[in-house]
């Protein structure tokens, strides 16, 4: 399988895993958002808050989880530590919950949210950026072993 496919499949895979798991945080009211946070821009009506707008929500981040992945790739493929991974975690959720935020109408600002969203959505950050740029790493490093 050729590199660019492994990154794709890490992205998409690293994207349905994670946001699965943020359905269960949202589901057990770790979390205020779910996975439908993605079609929040969207005017697409009252369905994208229920359990089957969670779920294309879920979709949506797999298949944006695969240009994130390029995007780890272009940037920080060469570090090979574990710490690379986590910062663009950290960095993601930053964009998210930060700079994208005027644009998802049902999150509020970081000021206003409780806490346990704050801290469980930093986690799924983290543990997701780690997923993506552990990987991609390792297979940037396998393949330059192999050549």
């Amino acid at each position: 399988m050729s590199y660019p496919m492994k990154v794709a499949l890490i992205g998409l895979f690293g994207g349905l895993i994670w946001s699965f798991i943020g359905y269960f945080t949202f589901y057990f009211h770790f979390i205020r958002v779910g996975p439908a946070l993605a079609l929040m821009p969207f005017a697409l009506g009252d369905w994208k808050d229920t359990y089957l707008g969670q779920l294309v929500g879920i979709g949506v981040i797999s298949v944006l989880s695969i240009g994130v992945a390029f995007l780890y790739r272009l940037v920080l493929q060469k570090i090979n530590k574990i710490w690379a991974g986590v910062g663009f975690g950290l960095g993601l959720w930053l964009i998210v919950f930060y700079v994208l935020n005027p644009i998802f109408p049902g999150l509020k600002s970081v000021q206003n949210l409780d806490l346990n969203t704050i801290i469980t959505s930093i986690c799924l950050y983290v543990l997701y950026g780690t997923f993506i740029g552990y990987s991609i790493s390792y297979e940037y490093a396998e393949q330059q072993r192999n050549v």
